[in-house]
């Protein structure tokens, strides 16, 4: 690990969940199994358009959510989530923490949300069975104030961000 250089690589993680890709997975058979039954009997109507791109928003997430990747270097954080990437600037952090949410909130769902937290947007790139890190930005990013990601290691995260975000 070189901390002195700006742009080495100081972390690096790549998080899957089973149970996301099996719940997205689950979810978009569902929705096949209604299309096809409903053009089987019903032809090609109102209701199986709904179904099929019902199918295909599931399908999406399975492809998309499967894989969150973190990397952290000497200037930024990079948060990739399939084809969203969000990158923040270090010297934009101002706090960061261990992410400590209402249940309804932590367990809302997994992929991206966007969502308001004691009055402040939030950004959350997130699976279900992993802690979360959320750190407070010094200039906010559109509506966004807060981002918060999971990670297996959010002590060390924190730490690291801590230490190079002055």
């Amino acid at each position: 690990m070189i901390a002195n250089k700006k742009n080495n690589l100081i972390y690096s993680e790549k998080l899957t969940s089973w149970i996301t890709t099996r719940l997205f997975l689950i979810l978009a058979a569902v929705f096949l199994l209604l299309l096809l039954w409903r053009e089987n009997f019903w032809g090609m109507d109102t209701l199986a358009i709904v179904f099929a791109c019902v199918f295909f928003f599931f399908l999406f997430y399975v492809i998309n959510y499967r894989t969150l990747q973190i990397r952290l270097t000497g200037n930024s954080l990079q948060l990739i989530f399939g084809i969203f990437h969000w990158t923040e600037q270090l010297d934009n952090i101002e706090t960061c923490s261990l992410d400590q949410l209402p249940v309804f909130y932590e367990k809302g769902g997994a992929g991206i949300h966007f969502m308001m937290v004691n009055q402040r947007y939030r950004a959350s790139f997130n699976f279900l069975e992993y802690p979360r890190v959320v750190i407070a930005l010094k200039k906010k990013r559109g509506w966004v104030r807060d981002l918060s990601f999971s990670t297996r290691q959010p002590d060390k995260i924190i730490e690291i961000l801590q230490v190079n975000s002055r």
